[in-house]
């Protein structure tokens, strides 16, 4: 009985021995040329069977492995490819192109911290490939914008459960001139909605011993996931504001977390009106996010007057709590001074020289209900009344915003 189990078990192993001599009989080489062009073709479930095949013969061939593995990756199906990859790699710990392909199965399974970790021990075997250094710094990237995204979801989340916000705000401006302070203040109401936000506000101005009231409001649509909108107006009846200003701005999210815009404002002061074209330019990169805002004045008689206003800011735990600086080189776009001879000519200011520095630090509450803000700047102007004078001053101010359903 032993003797007829014995003899059994041989000729099972005879046959499946012999299945597989049977099984691929090509040249390999020639095989796998022929499997990446029809990969390369997108002819990918055909390439798979040819290259099984020769694996059945030859499961050691490294390059017919690596390109299996690919094309499971190509299809979507990262577990097949990783095992493919796995099984490459673990004995040839040096095969540059093996490594690259299982860390770029990872990433395009959005499984960065794996794909960090397999860079990371790529990186033990061929510290000095750079294509791998490339990999591991992409993939840094990959995870800090990653982190960055679940913030932002998590303060779209916290806004949509308080859709409401109350702000009020201070900011005083001293000058290393015989010039008195000037004040300014806001109080603004904001609503969240479907269709987008809805600001009201007040603003006060006290400049030069005469005070104003405007009147303003903002309202920032949005007609899909990717585009959203800007629109504003406001009005004053006193002379250090505009009578009417008007602005409206398309944004476009664009892909790599960048993002552009492009948009208009309009003056309308008591003898004059000026239009300021304007856009943005903004990317995120993990926690920071800068934007550059050019600013154009076009006018028949005065020229063109050129403005530039940089952003940028470092996230820190969400959204709502920031580092800042912000930089500008150009005319005032602030309407900060406009005194020529005891008048006042608001218009002027679209052509005078100035510069600005401004930082800003914002947290919220552990709750996250209440917002406070600060920032301090320092500004250099020129003089409207003295052309080619500049003088300095410094502004600071202070916001608190409390959230509510």
């Amino acid at each position: 009985m032993r003797q007829r189990i014995y003899l059994l078990l041989v000729m099972l192993v005879s046959l499946n021995a012999l299945g597989q001599e049977t099984g691929y009989s090509g040249d390999p080489d020639a095989s796998f040329f022929t499997a990446r062009d029809l990969a390369f073709a997108g002819n990918r479930a055909s390439a798979r069977d040819t290259l099984k095949s020769i694996l059945t013969k030859y499961p050691d061939y490294a390059d017919v492995r690596s390109l299996l593995a690919k094309t499971y990756s190509w299809d979507q199906e990262y577990d097949a490819a990783r095992l493919e990859f796995n099984r490459v790699t673990s004995t040839e710990r040096k095969n540059s192109e093996a490594w690259v392909g299982a860390i770029k199965n990872e990433q395009y399974a959005k499984n960065y911290n794996i794909a960090l970790g397999l860079a990371n021990k790529a990186l033990n075997y061929l510290p000095q490939d750079e294509e791998l250094l490339r990999l591991k710094q992409e993939i840094v990237q990959q995870i800090e914008d990653q982190q960055l995204l679940q913030n932002r979801l998590k303060t779209t989340k916290i806004a949509e459960e308080r859709n409401q916000s109350l702000t009020l705000y201070t900011e005083a401006e001293v000058f290393d001139r015989e010039l008195d302070p000037m004040y300014f203040g806001a109080v603004e109401y904001q609503k969240r909605t479907k269709w987008g936000v809805f600001i009201p506000r007040l603003n006060y101005n006290r400049r030069f011993n005469i005070n104003g009231i405007q009147a303003e409001v903002d309202a920032y649509p949005r007609f899909s996931k990717s585009l959203s909108g800007y629109v504003n107006y406001g009005y004053s009846g006193d002379v250090i504001f505009p009578r009417h200003r008007m602005g409206g701005e398309l944004v476009k999210e664009l892909p790599k977390a960048m993002e552009a815009s492009l948009g208009f404002r309009h003056l309308i002061f008591e003898q004059d009106a000026a239009t300021i074209l304007t856009g943005t330019f903004g990317l995120y990169r993990g926690n920071y996010y800068a934007v550059l805002r050019p600013y154009f004045v076009p006018d028949a008689k005065k020229g063109l007057g050129i403005s530039g206003n940089l952003l940028v800011r470092k996230y820190l735990k969400d959204g709502n709590n920031f580092l800042g600086m912000n930089l500008v080189y150009g005319f005032d776009t602030e309407l900060n001074q406009f005194i020529i001879n005891g008048q006042l000519l608001s218009e002027t200011l679209l052509y005078l020289e100035a510069q600005r520095i401004r930082l800003e630090y914002q947290f919220t509450n552990k709750k996250g209900n209440n917002q406070y803000k600060a920032n301090l700047g320092v500004n250099r102007q020129e003089l409207a009344f003295s052309s080619g004078n500049f003088f300095l001053s410094v502004t600071a101010g202070i916001a608190y915003q409390v959230k509510f359903r």
